[in-house]
Protein backbone atom coordinates (compact mmCIF):
# COMPACT_ATOMS: atom_id res chain seq x y z
CA UNK A 1 0.00 0.00 0.00
CA UNK A 2 1.36 3.15 -1.32
CA UNK A 3 2.35 5.62 1.26
CA UNK A 4 0.39 9.51 0.74
CA UNK A 5 2.51 12.32 0.75
CA UNK A 6 1.45 15.63 2.23
CA UNK A 7 0.14 18.00 0.15
CA UNK A 8 2.49 21.06 -0.34
CA UNK A 9 0.37 24.05 -0.14
CA UNK A 10 1.92 27.57 -2.21
CA UNK A 11 2.23 29.60 0.53
CA UNK A 12 3.69 30.08 3.77
CA UNK A 13 3.80 33.08 6.80
CA UNK A 14 7.38 34.06 8.24
CA UNK A 15 6.08 36.45 11.45
CA UNK A 16 9.13 38.46 13.01
CA UNK A 17 8.24 39.39 16.61
CA UNK A 18 10.50 42.71 17.86
CA UNK A 19 10.42 44.63 21.30
CA UNK A 20 8.36 47.46 19.47
CA UNK A 21 6.30 45.99 16.37
CA UNK A 22 5.63 42.80 15.02
CA UNK A 23 5.71 41.59 11.31
CA UNK A 24 4.44 39.34 9.52
CA UNK A 25 3.49 38.41 5.80
CA UNK A 26 2.69 35.82 3.13
CA UNK A 27 5.58 34.15 0.86
CA UNK A 28 5.61 31.95 -2.09
CA UNK A 29 8.05 29.14 -2.89
CA UNK A 30 10.43 31.53 -4.92
CA UNK A 31 10.65 33.83 -1.66
CA UNK A 32 8.33 36.69 -3.29
CA UNK A 33 6.54 38.74 -0.41
CA UNK A 34 2.84 38.31 -1.42
CA UNK A 35 1.45 40.42 1.36
CA UNK A 36 2.22 41.72 4.63
CA UNK A 37 1.10 43.70 7.74
CA UNK A 38 1.98 44.41 11.44
CA UNK A 39 0.70 45.08 15.32
CA UNK A 40 2.09 46.69 17.97
CA UNK A 41 4.30 43.40 20.07
CA UNK A 42 3.51 45.64 23.59
CA UNK A 43 0.27 46.47 23.16
CA UNK A 44 -0.96 43.55 25.31
CA UNK A 45 0.56 43.14 29.05
CA UNK A 46 -0.99 39.49 28.82
CA UNK A 47 0.42 37.04 26.03
CA UNK A 48 -2.92 35.47 25.72
CA UNK A 49 -4.38 39.26 24.37
CA UNK A 50 -1.19 39.13 22.01
CA UNK A 51 -2.00 35.69 20.51
CA UNK A 52 -5.54 37.11 20.10
CA UNK A 53 -4.54 40.17 18.16
CA UNK A 54 -2.06 38.36 15.95
CA UNK A 55 -4.26 35.46 15.23
CA UNK A 56 -6.91 37.90 14.19
CA UNK A 57 -4.63 40.18 12.09
CA UNK A 58 -2.57 37.66 10.11
CA UNK A 59 -6.45 35.62 9.49
CA UNK A 60 -7.54 39.32 7.92
CA UNK A 61 -3.88 39.35 5.84
CA UNK A 62 -4.34 35.69 4.26
CA UNK A 63 -7.91 35.70 3.84
CA UNK A 64 -7.44 39.00 1.71
CA UNK A 65 -4.62 37.73 -0.19
CA UNK A 66 -4.75 33.46 -0.68
CA UNK A 67 -6.92 32.44 1.47
CA UNK A 68 -6.48 30.33 4.64
CA UNK A 69 -6.37 26.41 2.66
CA UNK A 70 -3.49 27.60 1.11
CA UNK A 71 -1.06 28.46 4.07
CA UNK A 72 1.45 25.25 4.63
CA UNK A 73 3.08 26.78 7.42
CA UNK A 74 4.42 29.35 9.74
CA UNK A 75 8.01 30.76 10.76
CA UNK A 76 8.50 32.77 13.52
CA UNK A 77 11.17 34.58 14.52
CA UNK A 78 11.38 35.70 18.50
CA UNK A 79 14.16 37.00 20.84
CA UNK A 80 15.02 34.11 22.95
CA UNK A 81 13.31 32.18 20.65
CA UNK A 82 13.69 28.16 20.87
CA UNK A 83 13.38 26.48 17.92
CA UNK A 84 13.61 22.84 19.73
CA UNK A 85 10.75 23.47 22.43
CA UNK A 86 8.90 26.21 19.96
CA UNK A 87 8.69 28.77 23.12
CA UNK A 88 10.26 32.31 23.45
CA UNK A 89 12.33 31.92 26.84
CA UNK A 90 13.16 35.21 29.01
CA UNK A 91 13.21 37.60 26.73
CA UNK A 92 14.06 40.89 28.62
CA UNK A 93 12.89 43.31 25.81
CA UNK A 94 9.35 41.83 25.48
CA UNK A 95 6.53 42.23 28.00
CA UNK A 96 6.04 38.30 29.26
CA UNK A 97 7.95 36.84 31.64
CA UNK A 98 9.04 33.35 32.24
CA UNK A 99 8.83 30.15 29.07
CA UNK A 100 5.86 31.06 26.29
CA UNK A 101 5.21 28.30 24.40
CA UNK A 102 4.14 30.70 21.40
CA UNK A 103 4.42 27.88 18.24
CA UNK A 104 1.56 25.68 20.13
CA UNK A 105 -0.28 29.24 21.40
CA UNK A 106 -0.51 30.28 17.81
CA UNK A 107 -1.09 27.11 16.23
CA UNK A 108 -4.26 26.15 18.40
CA UNK A 109 -5.17 30.36 17.43
CA UNK A 110 -4.81 29.50 13.63
CA UNK A 111 -6.58 26.22 12.57
CA UNK A 112 -3.94 23.95 14.20
CA UNK A 113 -1.82 25.42 11.14
CA UNK A 114 1.49 24.33 11.69
CA UNK A 115 4.20 26.66 13.43
CA UNK A 116 7.43 27.00 13.80
CA UNK A 117 9.77 29.05 15.90
CA UNK A 118 13.17 30.14 15.61
CA UNK A 119 15.90 33.30 17.43
CA UNK A 120 15.02 36.07 15.81
CA UNK A 121 18.84 37.18 14.07
CA UNK A 122 18.57 33.10 13.13
CA UNK A 123 15.64 33.75 11.07
CA UNK A 124 17.84 36.70 9.33
CA UNK A 125 20.97 34.31 8.65
CA UNK A 126 18.14 31.77 6.87
CA UNK A 127 16.67 34.64 5.11
CA UNK A 128 20.53 35.76 4.31
CA UNK A 129 21.19 32.10 3.26
CA UNK A 130 18.27 31.60 0.38
CA UNK A 131 17.46 35.23 -0.45
CA UNK A 132 20.75 37.68 0.37
CA UNK A 133 24.52 37.40 0.15
CA UNK A 134 25.00 34.47 2.09
CA UNK A 135 23.47 32.96 -1.27
CA UNK A 136 26.08 29.74 -1.94
CA UNK A 137 27.53 29.96 1.24
CA UNK A 138 28.33 26.93 4.00
CA UNK A 139 29.90 28.79 6.34
CA UNK A 140 28.97 32.52 7.90
CA UNK A 141 28.22 34.34 10.36
CA UNK A 142 25.27 36.85 10.32
CA UNK A 143 25.12 39.40 12.61
CA UNK A 144 22.26 41.29 13.61
CA UNK A 145 23.46 45.17 15.02
CA UNK A 146 20.06 47.42 16.56
CA UNK A 147 19.02 48.03 19.54
CA UNK A 148 21.04 44.60 20.68
CA UNK A 149 23.46 42.77 18.70
CA UNK A 150 22.00 39.79 17.94
CA UNK A 151 24.11 36.53 15.34
CA UNK A 152 22.92 33.35 13.66
CA UNK A 153 25.90 30.81 12.98
CA UNK A 154 26.08 28.78 9.66
CA UNK A 155 27.89 25.62 9.48
CA UNK A 156 28.20 23.59 6.83
CA UNK A 157 24.74 24.96 5.47
CA UNK A 158 23.34 24.88 8.51
CA UNK A 159 22.39 26.85 11.67
CA UNK A 160 24.09 25.99 15.15
CA UNK A 161 21.51 25.77 17.75
CA UNK A 162 23.66 23.79 19.81
CA UNK A 163 22.03 21.09 22.80
CA UNK A 164 19.05 22.96 23.85
CA UNK A 165 18.44 25.78 21.20
CA UNK A 166 20.19 28.82 22.13
CA UNK A 167 23.51 28.33 20.41
CA UNK A 168 24.85 31.62 19.06
CA UNK A 169 24.88 34.23 21.46
CA UNK A 170 27.69 36.84 20.59
CA UNK A 171 26.30 39.67 21.71
CA UNK A 172 26.12 38.57 25.44
CA UNK A 173 29.82 37.42 24.88
CA UNK A 174 31.87 39.24 27.98
CA UNK A 175 33.93 41.77 25.31
CA UNK A 176 34.97 44.25 28.30
CA UNK A 177 35.09 42.57 32.07
CA UNK A 178 33.02 44.78 34.86
CA UNK A 179 31.73 46.80 31.93
CA UNK A 180 28.97 47.96 31.12
CA UNK A 181 25.44 46.52 32.81
CA UNK A 182 23.60 44.33 29.66
CA UNK A 183 19.51 43.91 29.69
CA UNK A 184 20.46 40.37 30.26
CA UNK A 185 21.91 40.94 33.64
CA UNK A 186 25.07 40.90 33.36
CA UNK A 187 28.14 42.94 32.63
CA UNK A 188 30.32 43.87 29.74
CA UNK A 189 28.77 42.13 26.70
CA UNK A 190 29.55 42.74 23.71
CA UNK A 191 25.50 44.43 22.37
CA UNK A 192 26.66 47.00 24.91
CA UNK A 193 29.02 48.57 22.86
CA UNK A 194 28.33 47.33 19.57
CA UNK A 195 24.85 48.39 18.60
CA UNK A 196 22.63 51.25 18.08
CA UNK A 197 22.02 51.21 22.04
CA UNK A 198 25.51 50.95 22.63
CA UNK A 199 26.66 53.71 20.18
CA UNK A 200 24.73 55.79 22.26
CA UNK A 201 25.97 55.42 25.10
CA UNK A 202 29.42 55.71 24.72
CA UNK A 203 28.14 59.01 23.41
CA UNK A 204 26.97 60.08 26.80
CA UNK A 205 30.21 58.98 28.30
CA UNK A 206 32.77 60.54 26.26
CA UNK A 207 30.65 64.05 26.49
CA UNK A 208 30.52 63.37 30.30
CA UNK A 209 34.18 62.85 30.52
CA UNK A 210 35.73 65.11 27.97
CA UNK A 211 35.33 68.80 27.45
CA UNK A 212 36.21 69.42 23.58
CA UNK A 213 33.68 71.08 21.48
CA UNK A 214 30.96 68.43 19.99
CA UNK A 215 27.89 68.97 17.94
CA UNK A 216 26.64 66.62 20.18
CA UNK A 217 26.61 68.83 22.93
CA UNK A 218 23.79 70.77 21.46
CA UNK A 219 21.71 67.82 22.53
CA UNK A 220 19.91 66.39 25.71
CA UNK A 221 22.44 63.61 26.72
CA UNK A 222 19.80 61.35 27.42
CA UNK A 223 18.27 61.82 24.03
CA UNK A 224 20.61 60.86 22.52
CA UNK A 225 20.59 58.30 19.54
CA UNK A 226 23.11 56.70 17.07
CA UNK A 227 21.52 58.33 14.31
CA UNK A 228 22.62 61.65 16.12
CA UNK A 229 25.93 60.35 16.24
CA UNK A 230 26.07 59.29 12.49
CA UNK A 231 24.49 62.89 11.16
CA UNK A 232 27.65 64.45 13.55
CA UNK A 233 30.53 62.05 12.43
CA UNK A 234 29.42 63.00 8.38
CA UNK A 235 30.11 66.57 9.72
CA UNK A 236 33.57 65.56 10.65
CA UNK A 237 32.75 66.40 14.08
CA UNK A 238 35.52 64.26 16.37
CA UNK A 239 34.08 62.89 19.32
CA UNK A 240 31.47 61.42 16.68
CA UNK A 241 34.00 59.59 14.54
CA UNK A 242 35.84 58.53 17.64
CA UNK A 243 32.50 56.75 19.14
CA UNK A 244 32.15 55.07 15.90
CA UNK A 245 36.13 53.91 15.84
CA UNK A 246 35.96 53.00 19.26
CA UNK A 247 32.36 51.03 18.34
CA UNK A 248 33.91 49.35 15.32
CA UNK A 249 37.40 48.00 17.52
CA UNK A 250 35.29 46.44 19.91
CA UNK A 251 33.11 44.98 17.43
CA UNK A 252 36.81 43.53 15.59
CA UNK A 253 37.74 42.48 18.50
CA UNK A 254 35.06 40.45 19.26
CA UNK A 255 34.32 38.86 15.46
CA UNK A 256 37.87 38.00 15.69
CA UNK A 257 37.16 35.38 18.45
CA UNK A 258 34.39 33.78 16.99
CA UNK A 259 36.65 33.43 13.85
CA UNK A 260 38.40 31.14 15.91
CA UNK A 261 35.12 28.81 16.85
CA UNK A 262 34.17 28.05 12.74
CA UNK A 263 36.44 29.60 10.88
CA UNK A 264 33.20 30.98 8.63
CA UNK A 265 33.98 32.54 4.88
CA UNK A 266 32.07 35.75 5.73
CA UNK A 267 30.83 37.34 8.22
CA UNK A 268 27.40 39.65 6.81
CA UNK A 269 26.06 43.14 9.14
CA UNK A 270 22.94 43.43 8.92
CA UNK A 271 20.51 46.33 10.74
CA UNK A 272 19.96 49.87 11.22
CA UNK A 273 23.55 50.35 12.77
CA UNK A 274 24.74 49.33 9.45
CA UNK A 275 23.42 52.13 7.51
CA UNK A 276 26.65 54.20 9.21
CA UNK A 277 28.22 52.63 6.45
CA UNK A 278 32.33 52.77 5.96
CA UNK A 279 32.00 54.49 9.44
CA UNK A 280 31.11 51.08 11.21
CA UNK A 281 32.62 48.41 8.52
CA UNK A 282 35.84 50.12 8.31
CA UNK A 283 37.26 49.94 11.70
CA UNK A 284 35.81 46.96 12.24
CA UNK A 285 37.14 45.44 9.17
CA UNK A 286 40.74 46.86 10.26
CA UNK A 287 40.19 45.76 13.83
CA UNK A 288 39.04 42.05 13.05
CA UNK A 289 42.13 41.60 11.33
CA UNK A 290 44.52 42.91 13.92
CA UNK A 291 43.22 40.56 16.10
CA UNK A 292 42.75 37.43 13.62
CA UNK A 293 44.98 34.62 14.19
CA UNK A 294 47.64 34.27 11.14
CA UNK A 295 45.81 31.47 10.42
CA UNK A 296 42.80 32.91 9.41
CA UNK A 297 43.97 36.78 8.42
CA UNK A 298 42.82 37.73 4.61
CA UNK A 299 40.10 35.15 4.72
CA UNK A 300 37.41 35.81 6.03
CA UNK A 301 35.14 38.93 4.16
CA UNK A 302 33.02 41.47 5.95
CA UNK A 303 29.71 41.75 3.77
CA UNK A 304 27.15 44.19 4.50
CA UNK A 305 23.36 41.93 3.90
CA UNK A 306 21.66 42.23 0.85
CA UNK A 307 17.94 41.62 2.13
CA UNK A 308 15.97 44.85 2.66
CA UNK A 309 15.61 45.29 6.52
CA UNK A 310 12.04 45.11 6.67
CA UNK A 311 11.71 41.89 4.53
CA UNK A 312 14.67 40.00 5.97
CA UNK A 313 13.09 38.40 9.27
CA UNK A 314 9.65 37.93 7.88
CA UNK A 315 11.60 35.73 4.40
CA UNK A 316 13.62 33.82 6.90
CA UNK A 317 11.44 33.34 9.51
CA UNK A 318 9.17 32.09 6.36
CA UNK A 319 11.15 29.46 5.45
CA UNK A 320 11.11 27.53 8.87
CA UNK A 321 7.38 27.75 7.56
CA UNK A 322 8.01 24.76 4.96
CA UNK A 323 9.10 22.47 7.62
CA UNK A 324 6.65 23.20 10.18
CA UNK A 325 4.65 20.57 9.79
CA UNK A 326 7.43 18.25 11.21
CA UNK A 327 8.11 20.37 14.03
CA UNK A 328 4.93 20.56 15.24
CA UNK A 329 4.51 16.85 15.82
CA UNK A 330 7.53 17.12 18.36
CA UNK A 331 5.94 20.27 19.96
CA UNK A 332 2.18 18.77 20.24
CA UNK A 333 3.95 16.19 22.41
CA UNK A 334 6.29 18.36 24.24
CA UNK A 335 3.10 20.67 25.40
CA UNK A 336 0.87 17.75 26.04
Amino acid sequence: MAVETPEIKPYVLGVDIGGTNTVFGIVDARGNLIGSSSIKTTTHPKIEDYVKELSDAIRALVEEEVGMSKIHGIGVGAPNGNHFTGSIDFAPNLPWQGKIPLAYMLSQAIDNIPVALTNDANAAAIGEMTYGAARGLKDFIEITLGTGLGSGIVVGGKLVYGHDGFAGEIGHTIIRRNGRVCGCGRKGCLETYASATGVARTAREYLEIRDDDSLLRKLDPEEITSKDVYNAAKQGDKIALEIFENTGAILGEALADAVAYTSPEAIILFGGLTHAGDLIVNPTKRHLELNLLNIYKNKVKIMLSELKESDAAVLGASALGWEADREMLSLMTTQG
